[in-house]
C-alpha cells in the first residue's frame, strides 16, 4: 500500500489521505507545459482521462459535437414517429411520470413541447403511499379509457402487467432504469439500459431520454419542412434532472448540463425562477444548487406532499401558479428534513447494532415514511461506506429504498432477488434502486442480498478512503484560478469537484455558525488567509478538534468555490477533513 498522502493514515473523520499518483503528476506537468493551462487545471482534467491534444474541445464541450443519433437507442424510431402521429391528429395524449425530479423534468418537457405547439396534454403522477413507484394496472386501465397515447417517462420497463391493461392505448415507454430479459408490450420501449442495448448511453437520466425523443421527431418536422420548438431553451429541465438524479456528469450529460445551466441563468422558466427565489438563490446557478437546493425542493411533493407539485412546477407558463407551487414545496421540503432527521437517527442506530462490517448496511422501521427511506439510505451509504437500505414497514409489508457505492450495482442486485421470489417487487439503477418486501421474508431478502453484493467485492471496501488532487497553499487559491478550474466542470457524480489539501496551516479564526456547521479562516504563517466553511461539522469529531485546536497547525482537505457577497467574489474552502499536522 502507497504511503498515506501528507502521512494522514487516520483524520478527524477518520479516513486515510490518498494523494496523486506519480503517473498523474507527471501527465499533469507535461500538459501544463505544452497548454499552458494552470497546473490545477491540468490536474482535474487527467483525472477526467483528457489528454493535451483533447484539453480545449473538453473545455468547451458543445452539443453539435457530443449528442448521438437518437436513432441509435432502439424502438426510438417508433417512439418519436408515433408521438408525431399523436400530435398530427390532435389525439388525446396522456403522460404518465415518476413523483422525482426526472419524472417531473420528463414531464414537463413533453408538456412544454405540446403546449408550444398548441396542445395540451394529461399529466398523470401516481401517489408514492397509495400506489407506489411507476404504472398500475387501475391507473392504466382508466388513462387508456380515454386517451389514444400514453407516454410513461422515468417508469415502465418492467411494468408489464399495467401496461398490459391499458386496452385501446398505444403506450410509449421513454426510461432509463435498468431492464429485464423481456420487455412489457408497449409500442416502443425506448430505454439506454435495456438488455439488449449496448449501455453507451446507460448514463442518461430519463430527461435526457425524452430530450433524445424530441430531437427526432423534431428532425421528421424538419424532414416535411415543420419547424418543431426550440429544444435548446428546454435544456434548463434536462439539467436540473440530470443533476438530482445523480446522473454522472460524463460524455453528453456533461453538455446537457453545461448548457443547461446557460438557460437556466436566464431566468425564463416561472416554474424554475420561483424555485430558485425561494431557495434564496442570489447567484447563477450551479451543478450544486440543481443537486442540493432545487432538486431536494421539487421532489419534496412527491415524498410527503402531493405527487404532482414538482411536475405542475416545472411545467407552468403562469408565475402567480409558480410562486404558489414553489412556497409550497419550501415548506414540505422543511418538513421532510424534520422526518428524514428522525428516521435517520433510528435507522444508523439499528444498522449499527446489526453490524457495519457486513456487505450491507439495513435497516427497517414500523411506519417510517416512504417518502424519505431513500435519502436515509444515502446518508447511511455514507456513513458505512457500504451499499444500504432503508425500508419503512406498513402492515404485511416494507417499501424501501437502496443506494450503491462505486462500482457495486445494487439495481441488478435487487433484480435478482425480486425474480428469485424473496421480493414482491424491485428494480433501480446501478447506483439506487427500490423495492417492496413482504414482512415475512424481510430477513432472508436482506441476507440474499448481501450475498449477492459480496459476490461483487463489497466485503474488499474499507473504510472510505479521502482522494485528493494536490497540495495547494492558500495564497494561491484565487477567483481567477477557480473559475479556471471550473471550465472543466459542471462538477457532479463521476466527476468530482477537485479536492485539495492545504498543509500545516494555522487557524486563525474558528466558530459555530447556524445549527452545528463551523466557519474558519486559516493561514500560511506568511500572510495569506482563506476562510471555510464545514456543514455538519459539529455532528461529529472535525468540529470538536478544530474548536480546541490550542494554536496547533493542520492538514485540512477540502473543495475550492467562489462565495458571493454584496457584489464582491471570494474564495472559500468547502472544508471536508482535517488532520494534526
Amino acid at each position: 500500500m502507497a504511503e498515506a498522502f501528507l502521512g494522514v493514515d487516520a483524520s478527524a473523520t477518520g479516513r486515510r489521505w490518498v494523494g496523486p499518483s506519480n503517473e498523474d503528476d507527471r501527465l499533469a506537468q507535461a500538459m501544463a507545459q505544452s497548454t499552458r493551462l494552470p497546473e490545477p487545471l491540468c490536474r482535474t482534467l487527467v483525472k477526467r482521462g483528457v489528454n493535451a491534444d483533447d484539453a480545449a474541445g473538453f473545455l468547451a464541450p458543445t452539443l453539435r459535437d457530443l449528442l448521438p443519433d437518437p436513432l441509435t437507442m432502439k424502438d426510438m424510431g417508433a417512439a418519436a414517429t408515433r408521438f408525431l402521429s399523436a400530435f398530427d391528429k390532435r389525439e388525446k395524449i396522456a403522460v404518465f411520470a415518476d413523483y422525482d425530479v426526472d419524472g417531473g423534468a420528463s414531464a414537463a418537457l413533453l408538456l412544454t413541447w405540446l403546449r408550444q405547439q398548441g396542445q395540451d396534454a394529461t399529466l398523470y403522477i401516481p401517489d408514492r403511499i397509495d400506489e407506489g413507484y411507476g404504472p398500475n394496472d387501475e391507473a392504466m386501465s382508466a388513462l387508456a379509457a380515454n386517451h389514444d397515447l400514453i407516454v410513461c417517462v422515468d417508469c415502465g420497463t418492467l411494468s408489464h402487467d399495467p401496461i398490459e391493461a391499458a386496452n385501446g392505448a398505444d403506450v410509449i415507454v421513454l426510461d432509463h432504469h435498468m431492464g429485464s430479459e423481456t420487455l412489457p408490450p408497449a409500442l416502443a420501449v425506448v430505454n439506454p439500459n435495456r438488455q439488449d442495448e449496448s449501455g453507451d448511453l446507460g448514463h442518461l437520466c430519463a430527461a435526457g431520454v425524452v430530450f433524445m425523443m424530441l430531437v427526432e421527431v423534431n428532425r421528421q418536422m424538419r424532414a416535411r419542412d415543420q419547424k418543431g420548438p426550440d429544444l435548446m431553451a428546454m435544456l434548463d429541465l434536462v439539467a436540473l434532472a440530470t443533476v438530482a438524479d445523480v446522473a454522472p456528469l460524463i460524455g453528453v450529460n456533461r453538455a446537457l448540463v453545461r448548457q443547461g445551466l446557460t438557460v437556466m441563468a436566464r431566468r425564463l422558466r416561472p416554474g424554475l425562477v420561483a424555485l430558485g427565489d425561494v431557495a434564496k438563490m442570489d447567484t447563477a446557478p450551479t451543478s450544486y444548487h440543481l443537486g442540493f437546493l432545487m432538486g431536494p425542493r421539487v421532489n419534496a411533493g412527491g415524498r410527503i406532499g402531493k405527487a404532482d407539485l414538482g411536475a405542475r412546477l416545472l411545467a407552468t407558463q403562469d408565475m402567480h401558479e409558480a410562486q404558489s407551487i414553489a412556497e409550497k414545496l419550501d415548506q414540505l421540503n422543511t418538513d421532510r428534513r424534520e422526518i428524514e432527521a428522525t428516521v435517520r437517527e433510528a435507522a444508523l442506530e439499528q444498522a449499527t447494532e446489526r453490524g457495519l462490517d457486513g456487505p450491507l448496511a439495513w435497516a427497517a422501521g414500523e411506519g417510517w415514511h416512504p417518502g424519505v427511506v431513500g435519502i436515509v439510505a444515502a446518508r447511511l451509504k455514507e456513513a458505512t461506506n457500504r451499499p444500504a437500505i432503508v425500508i419503512g414497514l406498513d402492515g404485511d409489508e416494507g417499501k424501501g429504498s437502496g443506494r450503491s457505492v462505486s462500482g457495486i450495482d445494487l439495481g441488478a442486485v435487487i433484480q435478482r432477488v425480486a425474480s428469485e421470489g424473496l421480493l414482491i417487487k424491485g428494480g433501480g439503477h446501478k447506483m439506487a434502486a427500490g423495492l417492496t418486501v413482504a414482512r415475512d421474508t424481510l430477513d432472508a431478502a436482506m441476507a440474499r442480498i448481501g450475498e449477492l453484493l459480496a459476490r461483487q467485492g463489497v466485503d474488499a471496501l474499507g473504510p472510505s478512503d479521502l482522494r485528493l488532487d494536490s497540495v495547494l497553499m492558500p495564497g494561491a487559491a484565487t477567483v481567477e484560478l477557480v473559475e479556471q478550474i471550473e471550465a472543466a466542470g459542471p462538477f457532479g457524480a463521476s466527476a468530482p469537484a477537485p479536492r485539495y489539501a492545504l498543509p500545516d496551516v494555522a487557524i486563525l479564526n474558528v466558530r459555530e455558525v447556524g445549527t452545528g456547521h463551523l466557519k474558519i479562516t486559516c493561514g500560511d504563517g506568511m500572510g495569506a488567509r482563506l476562510d471555510g466553511i464545514a456543514f455538519g461539522a459539529m455532528d461529529g469529531p472535525m468540529g470538536a478538534m478544530l474548536m480546541a485546536h490550542g494554536g496547533k497547525r493542520f492538514h485540512l482537505a477540502g473543495r475550492l468555490e467562489i462565495n458571493h457577497w454584496q457584489g464582491r467574489k471570494t474564495v472559500q474552502l468547502r472544508l471536508e477533513d482535517a488532520a494534526p499536522a
